[in-house]
Formats: C-alpha cells, sequence, structure tokens
C-alpha cells in the first residue's frame, strides 16, 4: 500500500518547499531507490534540474529530466517531470505540483510538500481527502521554522 507523508513547512514561499525536495530526493538516493519528483510545469522542470545541482555545497544527485530518452534514464536515480511518472520510477514520488500526481498507487512513498501559501495550502488539503478517501495510508510532518 502506498504511503503519503505530508510535509508541512512553515514559510509561503516556494524556495523552501524546493531545497526540501532536493533533501528528500538525496536522501532517498542515498537509500538506492528511484525517485520522481513531480512539478507542475515545464518552468518548474527546469528550476529543479538546476536547484538538484546546486541546493547545497558539495551537492550532487544524478538526475534528468522524465522527457529524456529512455535509454538516457536507465542509470538514473531521479527523474523530474509534469506528466505521467516514467514507468521504471516506483519507489518515491516528490510532489510539487498543485494536483494530485497520476499513477500514485504504483508508488511504494509518496510526499507531498505544503507550505503556508493559501492556494498551496487549500490545495494540499485537497489532496489529502482525496488519499484518504481511496485508503492510502497517510502520515502528516509540521515542520519547525529552524
Amino acid at each position: 500500500m502506498t504511503r503519503v507523508d505530508f510535509y508541512v513547512l512553515p514559510s509561503s514561499e516556494p524556495q523552501p518547499r524546493r531545497i526540501l525536495a532536493c533533501k528528500l530526493a538525496e536522501k532517498a538516493w542515498r537509500l538506492g531507490m528511484k525517485i520522481y519528483v513531480h512539478t507542475g510545469s515545464d518552468a518548474e522542470d527546469r528550476i529543479m534540474d538546476d536547484l538538484l545541482w546546486t541546493f547545497r555545497q558539495g551537492s550532487f544527485i544524478p538526475h534528468t529530466l522524465a522527457s529524456a530518452p529512455a535509454d538516457d534514464r536507465a542509470d538514473v536515480p531521479v527523474a523530474i517531470g509534469h506528466a505521467s511518472p516514467p514507468p521504471d520510477f516506483a519507489d518515491l514520488l516528490i510532489n510539487l505540483s498543485a494536483d494530485a500526481p497520476p499513477e500514485i498507487e504504483r508508488f511504494t512513498r509518496v510526499a507531498e510538500l505544503v507550505d503556508q501559501d493559501e492556494t498551496v495550502r487549500d490545495k494540499g488539503r485537497q489532496r489529502y481527502r482525496q488519499y484518504r478517501e481511496r485508503g492510502l495510508e497517510l502520515e502528516t510532518h509540521n515542520l519547525d521554522a529552524a
């Protein structure tokens, strides 16, 4: 069964959500997982592509855009996209989109990143209700400002 973890950030700015996505991707990568970072647009794909190289000093997380040919994704643990996840990624989905990502039931874990921006928070609540109605295992983590 898919487990969905909601990470609630104290900020209303988008950058802390992106940084948290990078940290979660890095941790999962070090555990040997295949990670799909689901965004809401091509522009957000590009932001995350750049950020995964630069989010902290010395960071290196092998990644590619999900739109890359399958051969280019074969040995890469992190894919970034805003459409359906590539079929070879099923361990962790990190959602930065406002909507519920497609095919989440095939993932072992889903990380929903929600901040204090009114729209982001309201959309997060909607996804929480959707997931609860689908019978998914839900957990909430309120992150401190520190």
